[in-house]
């Protein structure tokens, strides 16, 4: 009995920790960082696939109930403006302004920008 008593703790750690999850991510980052770098340095994977992989990354993140990253929306949109699709671009800028308000300044003045407007 008296092993015992000071094993307890010992043990009783050991299960715990048995049953904890690893940190959970709070947004799902799959292919977007690559995407990007992929964007940026002019790799050869045209517009039409970057934006195929986004909308991939997009349905996984919500089958797994994760959100996608700030940006995110932004990016698809500069994509879908690159060819030319008004209406997906503003649909995406709308988008990153509703999860992300601090975004705002900045996708309006795209926006503005699209239109031919100034500010």
């Amino acid at each position: 009995m008296t092993l015992f008593r000071p094993s307890l703790p010992l043990v009783s750690g050991l299960l715990l920790s048995a049953c904890a999850q690893g940190p959970q991510t709070l947004y799902n980052w799959d292919q977007y960082q690559g995407v990007v770098y992929q964007h940026m340095q002019g790799d050869d994977t045209g517009v039409e696939a970057q934006i195929d992989a986004l909308e991939k990354n997009q349905q996984e993140a919500s089958a797994k109930g994760q959100a996608v990253p700030p940006g995110f929306h932004a990016h698809l949109g500069m994509l879908y403006a690159q060819l030319g699709k008004d209406a997906q671009t503003r649909e995406q800028f709308e988008t990153e302004k509703r999860l992300f308000p601090e975004s705002a300044p900045f996708m309006n003045f795209l926006m503005s920008n699209k239109k031919g407007e100034t500010q």
